[in-house]
């Protein structure tokens, strides 16, 4: 199969078919938060299709405003955030500013697009990167959660857009944004809603998903950093990984007790990836990296909760993910680093058996996005990359080999002198759902 840079977006399709991407003969899983139904980008609800449409199709597509929140799909819903400002949100890397605008909250039907219900009000950005909110909503059962860049967290009802509870973050734990405003994307518990808050004593907070009332808080780091909370098995128990600027901790999720804690140094506070757990040959270990070098394995206890320090930072040249989540598969971690290289770094080792330029090859390296999700359990990977473009690819330890790619929208946003798409894209029911500063796109991926 020969490549096709400048084909238009309905090769591509036909080119996922062929692969057996997805399967077209049901409703497949939704896609009701941040990196899916399970957290880990993997699409599941794929099979092989014996025939390929003969024309591909854009569903739908609505408009929208600025904002880097992916999409969340569930319930026959598409839910988004945007933010609504005249002000020019083109500012520097580290520069804070004011800016002044309203934030919506906004429910498309998934089958057309059209606008069921919105939720707006007032905001005044103080953060860098202002064009919008960043956390992908999150659906549970009947209730969908937002968080604002600046901290309005809220539980709103699928299906009319009532407001169930809200909070301010900044004003009940009298604490600020981050630099990069709030970015840590709440996470589901059983009855908790668990989010990244900052304050004194209040890094991380336990709501209940009801009520909205707090059950737990725990810790206080120098800001709130961007690191979602995450839960992982290790020790005989379930544990909650919290990454703050200055240490990795592990809590309880019921009471948010400490089990331990690692110093950690993040520049500028900057890690942004969710940690990740990477089992070789019985043992586990749990990795995070953010900029600049900044990274950590641990090697965690088997018998109980508690990790020891294995290597950090320039020790091991690892990984340094910035904007993109790595994933873990058979021992090996995934990632494009934050000078925009796709790489394969082996755990516990920390060597790099490969890096490529490859998806991102039209940008000059430095730095670079691109979201990954893996198709089931295959070799075979989508790469939707800061320029619009959908790439298909198959790597494993051995290397990466790119079999497509097509552009699916425009990039609108502005980053290093460079046009950008920085939102993570939604896949359910055999569809793509993504944004940029403009429009929100449906691309049908099955016949």
């Amino acid at each position: 199969m020969r490549p096709f840079k400048n084909r238009p977006f309905a090769h591509i399709v036909v080119l996922c078919l062929a692969w057996g991407c997805w399967s077209g003969a049901s409703r497949g899983e939704d896609w009701v938060q941040w990196m899916g139904n399970q957290r880990d980008n993997v699409l599941r609800d794929v099979a092989q299709l014996e025939d390929l449409p003969s024309q591909p199709e854009v569903a739908w597509r609505s408009e929208l405003d600025g904002g880097y929140a992916g999409p969340a799909v569930g319930g026959g819903r598409v839910f988004v955030t945007d933010y609504v400002t005249s002000n020019d949100v083109s500012v520097a890397n580290f520069e804070r500013n004011e800016f002044s605008g309203i934030e919506r909250v906004l429910c498309f039907d998934q089958a057309s697009g059209k606008l069921q219900w919105k939720h707006e009000y007032p905001v005044k950005y103080t953060v860098s990167y202002p064009a919008g909110p960043r956390c992908t909503p999150t659906i549970d059962d009947d209730r969908v959660y937002t968080l604002g860049t600046e901290g309005d967290l809220f539980c709103f009802r699928v299906t009319d857009g009532s407001v169930v509870w809200s909070r301010n973050l900044r004003e009940d734990f009298n604490t600020k944004a981050a630099l990069w405003g709030y970015a840590s994307h709440p996470l589901i518990d059983g009855d908790r809603l668990i989010c990244v808050v900052g304050g004194e004593g209040s890094h991380m907070v336990a709501f209940d998903k009801k009520t909205g009332d707090e059950i737990w808080r725990q810790g206080t780091a120098p800001e709130q950093g961007y690191v979602p909370p995450t839960i992982i098995e290790a020790g005989g128990v379930r544990q909650l990984i919290s990454g703050r600027p200055d240490a990795i901790a592990s809590l309880d999720p019921e009471t948010g007790k400490t089990y331990w804690s690692v110093p950690y140094e993040a520049t500028n506070g900057s890690i942004i990836m969710s940690p990740v757990t990477v089992d070789v040959d019985g043992t586990k270990y749990l990795y995070i990296g953010g900029y600049d070098k900044k990274n950590l394995l641990l090697k965690l206890d088997p018998d109980k909760p508690a990790a020891t320090w294995v290597w950090q930072d320039e020790v091991k040249q690892g990984i340094s993910p910035v904007n993109v989540q790595p994933l873990v598969v058979d021992g090996i971690i995934y990632g494009l680093d934050q000078k925009g290289t796709l790489m394969a770094v082996e755990i516990p080792s920390g060597d790099r058996l490969w890096e490529t330029s490859q998806p991102l090859a039209e940008r000059p390296l430095g730095t670079g996005t691109a979201f990954i999700v893996r198709i089931d359990s295959t070799d075979r990977f989508l790469m939707f990359t800061e320029m619009g473009d959908l790439v298909l690819g198959q790597m494993d330890r051995s290397g990466f080999k790119e079999l497509d790619r097509a552009n699916v929208i425009q990039p609108t946003g502005t980053a290093f002198g460079r046009k950008v798409v920085w939102s993570a894209p939604a896949y359910a029911d055999g569809k793509m759902f993504v944004r940029n500063d403009k429009e929100i796109v449906c691309v049908r991926l099955t016949p």
